[in-house]
């Protein structure tokens, strides 16, 4: 188990990376099919900010599930609420919004 979480979390990590660093609002899904004037109403900068980082922090908690021995699927739950509670914030308030 600790292969997959290692795996995992180190493939998450790259693509935070890329998204957060390299503002690549094309593998945000959703953003990246959006027509010009949707897309022109959010704030695209912040939006790869929040992405990135929420993928990053996924993925620190899968690479330390993997380092921790028993931590069984624990990281993956984790994971998988973070994920979920990020998409959750993201939608909710029109925070990207322009």
């Amino acid at each position: 188990m600790w292969v997959a979480n290692i795996l995992g979390g180190a493939a998450t990590l790259l693509f935070g990376l890329i998204i957060r660093v390299f503002n690549a609002s094309g593998l945000i899904a959703g953003y990246n099919t959006a027509s010009a004037e949707e897309q022109a109403l959010y704030d695209e900068r912040a939006l790869t900010r929040f992405v990135g980082n929420l993928l990053i922090a996924a993925s620190l908690v899968l690479l330390a599930g993997g380092l921790l021995p028993g931590a069984a699927g624990i990281p993956w739950l984790l994971f998988v609420a973070i994920v979920i509670g990020g998409i959750v914030y993201m939608n909710t308030g029109e925070r990207f919004r322009r």
